[in-house]
């Protein structure tokens, strides 16, 4: 009778414990894998998970575990679970953008969930309101998870007199604590991205007292007294101790010892080790002059290198009739696509046009100096550098002022190989940009010649891209761009604190996405470039500020182009606030209401990036996938769109009939494909190079004439990365 009393009262007390939510899967994160959406996941510079989505992995991480790992687990090292945490990491990899050296910190993660939730069920299902043991039957909630068979033994474990000692120890240590942390499941790595984004602070941790004493201050904001005192110790000692001292100031003040594999006031995922690692040993002042040294010879070589391979030796002044009538080695015959360098006060260049190596060739009636070539400029790279000759007739002194005119420049500084695109003769399509010099007769026959030899070119490759014939072999071969730009970076990047966690701003003025901010960067978005990995929106941000500063606003093209941020502008955000894409987009639309402008959205879809051009005026979607799908593959893409587009107009009085109120015109474009699957980036930011060196608002459905091609040569993609590098370079941003 009194066993019987005792099952029912069992019973009831299960089934009192059981917990009305349900079993946490994540089918937002599976539902989106299967729509093509990978969600980023961020770190700081300590390797600790933050936000956005670092709460959702770990949730994610909490599931596959749940579902993957038995509840009887008592040694995470054990072998015969290898192939579970194969199979749990390959999830997280298919549902997360995450790299291959985080495994081992989800690992550790997912070791802690386990024991988090075998503790979870011990406390709610066999524990009654004393701590004392009950034998408790298997919670309905959890028959998917977990067998009879396994939790029968589960709850023998539970019952082992030497696991019960153990567990009385712990519970007795962690009992009454002195300073019970108070911030719930909000870990000391996201505690500190709060503390720092709240503070608008531009550093990029704390120290362990600070987040020590700020996860023990509760809902009143007030921190004890207790607290405080040991805080105001930390305070004094962290200014008598050294930096290097191997027991922490946190541990000092509380007059407790360091646990080993852990740090206190720092949170899971640091270590001493971490620390250690990070800290390093810093380089003697001998040291450092060698690698100065060192890097000097490097760029030394560099120079000489580029001036070499751009062009031939200055020749004797009095040969300056040979050098007129004769052609030059390293430049072909006739009228040829080039880039301008100046070698002082340093190596850069400067504009990019097109070089007339042709025999008695006059300059404005006037024969050229000696070792110089007739030139025209077409894009002024360095708008405010000086001109080696400057232009007697039309008063220009700087690159700039030379746009559209010819010029003289010396041959050693002309890079033959760059393919400046000819201006469109359409009136719709070309944005007016400088008036162009009169020419003669003459040099009118020598540009109808060298068009129909590009032309020509261009049949000759797009048949090559079909079937490899003995045609192909007459192409003009491009120049291959250098790779110098990317090893010089790499070199200053490895003198500073970059590799090893530091971070540096790239300033984003209002004029490029409607608000001014500074971009941060680190160690991970040079190694995308220097290792060929698919771009994040950092590098897309400062790549665009490279077309903003070298090819917009130089150029004028500023009042014509635009760009809409990629951080804000994205499906992640379109899915979860609508709201926040569409009042940013109307803004900034609503901001040049008065003038045709040419929008370039940079689109990422969580694991792929492609490029839409928005027209709002013409109310003209251009859609540029190097996959080849179109905007059906993104419907809340295109519904937000048209939505934000519909209200502008609405906003500007615009009337329209009632079959023209959603006539809003989508165009695929039949842009380059790419072949992999991690050029996407490259290749939308080749887009929007290509858009601007046309400087034309409307893009063909077949993509522009000058550019088109099957797909984008290495060469052309390591183009893009020379130029971000040397940016980089220009901007100083290892200093």
């Amino acid at each position: 009778m009194a066993d019987d009393q005792h099952e029912e009262v069992s019973k009831k007390v299960s089934a009192e414990k059981e917990i009305r939510r349900g079993i946490t899967v994540m089918r937002r994160v599976v539902q989106g894998r299967s729509r093509g959406i990978i969600l980023d996941v961020y770190w700081n510079n300590q390797g600790q998970l933050i936000e956005p989505n670092g709460h959702t992995l770990t949730s994610f991480i909490g599931a596959l575990v749940r579902n993957e790992i038995p509840i009887t687990c008592d040694d995470w090292r054990n072998k015969e679970l290898n192939e579970s945490k194969e199979k749990i990491w390959s999830e997280i990899k298919r549902c997360f953008n995450i790299e291959e050296e985080r495994r081992g910190f989800c690992m550790k993660l997912a070791e802690k969930l386990l024991r988090g939730f075998q503790t979870f069920l011990s406390s709610k299902f066999l524990k009654d309101a004393d701590g004392n043991f009950v034998d408790a039957e298997l919670p309905k909630k959890y028959e998917s998870l977990i067998s009879a068979e396994e939790w029968e033994a589960f709850k023998s474990k539970r019952q082992d007199p030497v696991f019960q000692r153990i567990s009385a120890t712990n519970r007795e240590r962690a009992s009454s604590p002195a300073y019970p942390y108070r911030k719930g499941r909000v870990g000391y790595g996201r505690l500190e991205q709060s503390m720092l984004q709240k503070e608008e602070s531009s550093e990029t941790s704390l120290p362990a007292h600070v987040l020590w004493k700020e996860a023990r201050v509760g809902k009143s904001g007030v921190p004890q007294e207790e607290v405080l005192h040991v805080y105001q110790k930390c305070e004094e000692l962290s200014q008598s101790l050294s930096p290097d001292d191997t027991k922490g100031i946190l541990s000092r003040a509380l007059d407790v010892p360091e646990y080993s594999g852990r740090v206190r006031g720092k949170g899971f995922g640091v270590t001493l080790t971490s620390l250690s690692i990070k800290k390093g040993k810093a380089p003697s002042n001998r040291e450092l002059h060698a690698r100065l040294e060192a890097m000097q010879a490097e760029l030394d070589a560099l120079r000489r290198e580029r001036e070499a391979s751009a062009s031939t030796v200055y020749r004797d002044a009095s040969d300056k009739d040979s050098i007129n009538c004769t052609f030059q080695p390293n430049i072909p015959e006739g009228i040829s696509h080039c880039q301008l360098y100046l070698s002082s006060p340093y190596y850069q260049m400067v504009g990019k046009g097109k070089v007339h190596n042709v025999s008695g060739v006059l300059l404005h009636t006037r024969e050229l100096p000696a070792g110089c070539l007739k030139v025209s400029v077409d894009i002024a790279v360095e708008p405010n550098a000086a001109l080696p000759y400057p232009s007697d007739d039309s008063d220009a002194t700087t690159v700039h002022e030379a746009v559209g005119s010819f010029v003289a420049w010396p041959t050693n500084l002309i890079c033959v190989g760059y393919e400046t695109p000819t201006k469109s003769k359409s009136k719709d399509n070309a944005i007016p940009r400088h008036t162009e010099s009169t020419v003669s007769r003459k040099e009118l026959q020598e540009n109808e010649v060298s068009n129909a030899s590009a032309q020509q070119k261009k049949e000759v490759s797009n048949a090559s891209v079909r079937v490899k014939s003995s045609g192909a072999k007459k192409t003009v071969a491009r120049k291959k761009p250098t790779t110098k730009y990317r090893p010089c970076l790499r070199t200053f990047l490895e003198m500073t604190d970059i590799p090893t966690g530091g971070v540096r701003t790239v300033h984003m003025e209002v004029g490029i996405f409607g608000f001014d901010y500074d971009q941060m960067i680190g160690n991970e978005d040079f190694m995308q470039v220097f290792s060929h990995e698919e771009i994040g929106v950092t590098v897309v941000n400062t790549y665009i500020r490279f077309l903003y500063d070298k090819l917009m606003r130089p150029n004028g093209l500023d009042v014509s182009f635009g760009f809409l941020a990629p951080a804000i502008v994205n499906l992640g955000l379109i899915l979860s606030r609508p709201d926040t894409v569409t009042e940013y987009v109307l803004r900034i639309l609503m901001d040049n209401k008065d003038a045709e402008k040419l929008f370039f959205i940079p689109f990422n879809t969580g694991g792929h990036w492609l490029l839409l051009a928005i027209n709002p005026i013409r109310e003209i979607v251009y859609y540029l996938d190097s996959l080849g799908n179109d905007w059906t593959t993104y419907p809340d893409m295109k519904v937000l769109i048209d939505t934000v587009l519909q209200v502008f107009r609405a906003q500007r009085d615009i009337q329209t009939s009632r079959r023209g109120a959603n006539s809003i015109t989508w165009i695929k474009v039949a842009c380059p494909q790419q072949r992999n699957q991690i050029d996407c980036g490259y290749f939308m930011l080749r887009f929007m190079r290509d858009t601007l060196a046309l400087g034309r608002l409307k893009i063909p459905t077949d993509y522009f004439e000058e550019f088109k091609c099957a797909f984008y040569t290495k060469d052309q993609v390591d183009e893009i990365k020379e130029e971000w590098c040397q940016f980089m370079i220009e901007l100083n941003v290892c200093s």
